[in-house]
């Protein structure tokens, strides 16, 4: 458990951030909370007594040096990480501390392997990028699927969300990685990431997830996170990931609404199941989680990646993403409060 310790919340008050400031409290840690909006950080300090805010500003590192002084760690909620997450790390590596992030961003999440690899391992400092509900729960079950094998042909990743009501953070990301991407698709195939020009629709296929979902259409080439944290330490060619359509049309509406809280938690009813398939040879493993808002889960994915680099619990150093990093397997029995795993 946290012992105490202090835990800056960059992006506090935002739909996610709230999900980690509590996650984090209820760990034993004590969040500081960061952002640029003091009236933000005030109402939410109003409703987490004797916590501390700190405005910062990623265009301020001065501020971002004081955010962190005396903190064990530094977890980043505020998208877009396209441009938050280089100056939050930079401030991390001068302060010395572990960095997590909850980026779906791939592009930012290139960028974070790109440009900090080598310092990061250097300094010796953790830097965890996607540590969230995409990027760093696939990156797990990848990895857990794996097992024994060193290698493997094919990593499929398949989402099946009952609905997606994306966050303000959500929307503004999507753009940002359009933009960055300049009407290109992105795919990772003969072991590299790809962009390229389609003007055709996503192709469709059916996707027989386990019950209770069932079979459900899917959209091939929804290329998510997974495509940047699997392929950066496992040997694996082929990493594919899909969308139920039913999710992809909410996000993609033009008055799409954010997550609507239903209990107590402040958890939307939406529900999931990540089916994950790896494939060598003729032979294939599988590895199914199911659970509640994708939102929320990130927080504990996120929680618990502290948790393990402040106590020890890591196989590396430098950037790494959560499955390398990680002992993979026992990391996702720690989510059993949250996540139901099926192994076939």
């Amino acid at each position: 458990m946290g012992s105490g310790q202090s835990v800056a919340v960059f992006g506090a008050y935002g739909h996610t951030g709230r999900f980690v400031v509590t996650e984090l409290r209820d760990r034993g840690f004590v969040p500081i909370l960061l952002g640029r909006d003091a009236g933000k950080l005030q109402a939410l300090a109003a409703s987490h007594p004797g916590l501390e805010y700190r405005v910062a500003s990623v265009d301020d590192p001065a501020s971002l040096d004081l955010a962190l002084k005396g903190a064990a760690a530094v977890i980043n909620t505020a998208g877009p990480f396209a441009s938050t997450a280089a100056p939050v790390i930079e401030a991390a590596l001068r302060a010395g501390v572990p960095y997590v992030d909850v980026a779906a961003e791939i592009e930012a999440n290139l960028d974070t392997f790109t440009h900090f690899t080598d310092r990061a391992r250097t300094a010796g400092v953790a830097v965890v990028p996607a540590m969230a509900f995409y990027g760093g729960l696939g990156d797990l079950l990848v990895t857990a699927a794996m097992g024994d094998w060193t290698a493997a042909d094919e990593a499929h990743v398949a989402y099946g969300l009952s609905s997606w009501h994306p966050t303000a953070g959500t929307v503004a990301s999507g753009t940002v990685s359009r933009e960055r991407r300049d009407g290109q698709r992105v795919r990772y195939t003969g072991g590299r990431l790809e962009y390229y020009v389609d003007e055709s629709d996503l192709p469709t296929l059916e996707w027989d997830f386990p019950a209770p979902l069932g079979p459900r259409t899917v959209l091939g080439g929804f290329t998510m996170a997974d495509v940047v944290t699997v392929p950066s330490h496992l040997s694996i060619p082929e990493v594919r990931t899909y969308m139920t359509t039913d999710a992809a049309t909410d996000l993609a509406a033009p008055d799409a609404s954010a997550p609507a809280a239903v209990d107590e938690l402040g958890r939307s009813a939406q529900t999931f199941t990540v089916d994950v398939i790896v494939r060598s040879g003729d032979t294939q493993r599988r590895v199914v989680a199911s659970g509640r808002d994708i939102y929320a889960i990130s927080a504990p994915l996120a929680v618990e990646a502290v948790d393990r680099i402040l106590g020890g619990r890591t196989m590396t150093s430098g950037v790494a993403s959560a499955g390398e990093i990680f002992d993979a397997p026992d990391f996702l029995r720690a989510l059993s409060a949250h996540i139901t795993l099926e192994y076939a």
